[in-house]
C-alpha cells in the first residue's frame, strides 16, 4: 500500500485508493496533504491551548490548509509543501510564546524539516488510527470541517468571518487528538454541524451583501462569435476581478461561467454585466472534453479541477487554493487583487468557443426568492397540486450509477418539485419538467453552499404549515455526494434535525459498520436503492 486515501465517493472499490488516487492524486501529493492535515492538528492544538482559538489570522490559515486539502483542489506539491511550512510556523510560533501544558500530542510538537514532509505524512495518514470506529469518526469529523472551511474561506474572501466557526474549527480538530469517548466523538461531530450551519448563512451573507440577492434568471447555454474566457470553480470575487479588468482594458471577450460558477448568472451585480455570455458545459468531471472545445483559456478558481490534458495546459490557470503541477497560478497581493491581464491578453488571440448545445436553463430559486412565492406554494400544497418536495442536492461524479438521480428526476411525478443546489443538479436540470401552476418543477438555489437556501427554505414552509417539526413537512432528502462539502452540508442537514435522508449513489467508505448503525438509528440514514423503489417510497413520505 503506497497511499490510503477514502474521503472522497470514488474511493476504489468502495473502500480506498492504495496506489493513486481515482482523481489523479499521486502517492506522494497525498501524504503531503496527509502532512498538512497533522500539521494543522497541532496548530488546532496549540491555539486552543493559548486560547486563541477565535484568532482570525489562525482561522484563516487553517480554513486555507483544510480547503487545500479538498478532493480535486490542489496537486501541486510545491503549493502543498508552502502550506504545511506556513501552518508549522506558525504554531511554533504560538507555542514558544504561550505557556503550554505537558504532554502534548505530537502534532504540536514535531521537529522536522521540508525534507520530511512526505515521510511523515505517510505515517501519520489516516490508518495511523488503529481502530477502525474511532477512525471513521474522526475521519468524518475532518472531512466536514474540511468542507466548511472551504465555505469559511469563500466568506473571507468576501471580508466575512465568525470567530464562532474558527473556534469550532479548532475544537474539532484538536479533538481528533485526544483519547475521547465514542458519545463525546460523535458529540464534536455533530457540533460540527452547527459549525456548517452558521458558516453557510455567513457566506450567503457576504456574497448577497456584495452581489444583491439571487433572482429567478434564464441562463444562455449556447455561444456567441467572441472569443471567450471560461471561469470554474465557486470564488465569485476572482469573477469580479474578472469582470472589471476586462472592461478596464477594453478587451472584446465574453466570460462563460462553468460547473459551479452557473449561479453566478443569477446574482444582480453579474447578470446586469454584457460581458456574461452564458454557461458552457455541465458538471466538473466533463472539463477534459469541455475545456479542449472552449478554445478559449480557463481560470480555476476552486476546486473542482481534474487531471490538465496537454491539448489546453497552456490556456487554463488556477488561483486561489486551487494548482496543478506545470499549470500558470495567479497569486493574490496583499491587499487580495489578482492581475488577470495574461488571461485576458491570451482570450483576444483565440477562436470564439466550438458549440456544444443550445438552449436555456432556469435558477436562482434562492430562499428569497422561493419565500415571495411562498403563498402560492402553501396554495399548491393544500389544494393537492403538490404532493411533494424533494431535495436532490450535492454533487455529482463520473460513478457509473449517478444516472439514479436522472431517472428519479424523470420518473417523480407531475406533483412532485425538486429542490436542488450544487453540481448535482447537472443530472436533470437541461430536462424540460414543467412547471405546477407557474412553479417550475426544478428549482435551482445555487451552488453547493446554498443548500444552506434549501434548509432556510424547509424552516420557513414548517412556519408556514404551523408545523412544530421540519420532518412532518411533505419533504424529502435524495442527496448525491461526491467530496467533503457534501459532507459538510450532510452534518449542517443532522444539525437542523432533518431524519430519513438517502444518500448515494454509495455510502461513504470512510463511514464504519458501527458509525453507520448510530446514523442510522439516530437520523434513519439509509442508501439509495432501485429508482422505482425510492421514488414510491419519496412519494408516500417514507
Amino acid at each position: 500500500m503506497s497511499m490510503f486515501c477514502y474521503q472522497c465517493q470514488e474511493a476504489c472499490k468502495g473502500v480506498g485508493c492504495d496506489v493513486a488516487g481515482m482523481c489523479g492524486k499521486k502517492e506522494d501529493t497525498a501524504k503531503l496533504q496527509d502532512m498538512l492535515i497533522f500539521a494543522s492538528k497541532g496548530l488546532a492544538v496549540v491555539a486552543e491551548n493559548a486560547g486563541l482559538a477565535e484568532d482570525q489570522e489562525i482561522g484563516d490559515l487553517l480554513c486555507e490548509a483544510l480547503f487545500v486539502t479538498v478532493t480535486n483542489t490542489n496537486f501541486d506539491n510545491a503549493a502543498i509543501t508552502a502550506e504545511i511550512t506556513k501552518v508549522l510556523a506558525k504554531r511554533d510560533e504560538i507555542r514558544n510564546g504561550a505557556s503550554m501544558p505537558d504532554g502534548l500530542p505530537e502534532c504540536a510538537t514535531w521537529t522536522g524539516d521540508e525534507s520530511e514532509y512526505v515521510a511523515k505524512g505517510e505515517k501519520e495518514g489516516v490508518l495511523s488510527t488503529a481502530n477502525e470506529d474511532v477512525r471513521s469518526l474522526r475521519e468524518l469529523l475532518v472531512y466536514g470541517l474540511k468542507g466548511t472551511a472551504a465555505y469559511a474561506h469563500h466568506a473571507a474572501v468576501l471580508g466575512k468571518r465568525d470567530p464562532s466557526i474558527f473556534k469550532g474549527m479548532v475544537k474539532g480538530l484538536a479533538s481528533t487528538t485526544k483519547d475521547l469517548s465514542v458519545d463525546e466523538m460523535v458529540g464534536e461531530v455533530l457540533a460540527s454541524g452547527e459549525i456548517a450551519v452558521t458558516t453557510m448563512a455567513t457566506l450567503d451573507a457576504a456574497n448577497t451583501g456584495a452581489y444583491g440577492t439571487p433572482e429567478v434568471t434564464e441562463v444562455n447555454i449556447g455561444v456567441g462569435d467572441k472569443p471567450g474566457i471560461l471561469i470554474s470553480g465557486h470564488d465569485l470575487k476572482d469573477l469580479e476581478m474578472l469582470l472589471e479588468q476586462i472592461d478596464a482594458m477594453g478587451a472584446d471577450v465574453d466570460v462563460y461561467t462553468h460547473g459551479e460558477m452557473l449561479p453566478a448568472h443569477y446574482y444582480p451585480a453579474f447578470k446586469k454585466n454584457s460581458r456574461m455570455r452564458g454557461n458552457y458545459g455541465n458538471a466538473w468531471w466533463k472539463q477534459k472534453e469541455e475545456f479542449e472545445s472552449f478554445n478559449g483559456p480557463i481560470l480555476m478558481t476552486t476546486n473542482c479541477i481534474v487531471p490538465v490534458k496537454d491539448s489546453y495546459k497552456d490556456r487554463i490557470f488556477t488561483t486561489g487554493t486551487t494548482g496543478w503541477p506545470g499549470v500558470k497560478h495567479i497569486d493574490a497581493d496583499a491587499d487580495g487583487k489578482k492581475d488577470f491581464s495574461e488571461i485576458i491578453k491570451l482570450a483576444e488571440k483565440c477562436q470564439a468557443p466550438t458549440e456544444i448545445e443550445t438552449g436555456k436553463i432556469v435558477g436562482g430559486f434562492a430562499h428569497d426568492q422561493v419565500m415571495a412565492l411562498a403563498g402560492k406554494v402553501v396554495e399548491a400544497v393544500q389544494s393537492g397540486a403538490i404532493k411533494r418536495f424533494v431535495v436532490m442536492a450535492g454533487c455529482d461524479g463520473r460513478h457509473k450509477t449517478r444516472d439514479y438521480f436522472t431517472k428519479v428526476a424523470e420518473q417523480l411525478p407531475s406533483d412532485a418539485v425538486i429542490l436542488t443546489a450544487g453540481c448535482a443538479k447537472y443530472r436533470y436540470n437541461k430536462l424540460n419538467l414543467g412547471d405546477i401552476g407557474g412553479i417550475p418543477r426544478v428549482l435551482d438555489a445555487g451552488q453547493c453552499n446554498d443548500s444552506y437556501s434549501l434548509a432556510v427554505i424547509a424552516l420557513k414552509l414548517k412556519e408556514a404549515f404551523g408545523l412544530d417539526d421540519i420532518n412532518e413537512l411533505p419533504l424529502s432528502f435524495d442527496i448525491a455526494w461526491y467530496e467533503q462539502k457534501a459532507v459538510a452540508v450532510l452534518l449542517a442537514l443532522l444539525h437542523l434535525g432533518v431524519k430519513g435522508i438517502r444518500l448515494g449513489p454509495t455510502l461513504p467508505a470512510f463511514v464504519s459498520p458501527n458509525v453507520l448503525k448510530v446514523l442510522v438509528e439516530n437520523f434513519d440514514i439509509k442508501p439509495t436503492a432501485t429508482v422505482e423503489e425510492d421514488v414510491e417510497a419519496i412519494m408516500a413520505g417514507k
